[in-house]
């Protein structure tokens, strides 16, 4: 099974809107059983990005995990969206 983190600042508000969106793209694509969604914020997490198969963030993340990250603003504002889920499924199928 595929370890998703999905974090924000505080691991509450914003990650909560992303992960519920991520639940649905999931389910609509067949992956819902295939993936585990962990829910978390930046500061807990900036050390173990490597534990994850892939990695949605919502907020400013260092320089020295950027390319290990997909930004996930596209789910709180839809601009970009489809490029987003594209590298979500990149990064799933290593």
């Amino acid at each position: 099974m595929k370890k998703l983190l999905i974090m924000c600042g505080s691991g509450i508000a914003t990650s909560t809107v992303a992960a519920g969106k991520v639940k649905q793209w999931l389910k609509d694509n067949n992956l819902e059983d295939e993936v585990k969604i962990y829910q978390s914020k930046i500061a807990e997490e900036v050390n173990h990005i490597d534990d994850y198969d892939a990695v949605i963030t919502t907020t400013t993340v260092p320089d020295n995990i950027k390319d290990k990250v997909i930004f996930g603003l596209p789910l709180l504002t839809n601009m970009g969206i489809d490029q987003m889920w594209d590298q979500l499924k990149k990064e799933l199928e290593k």
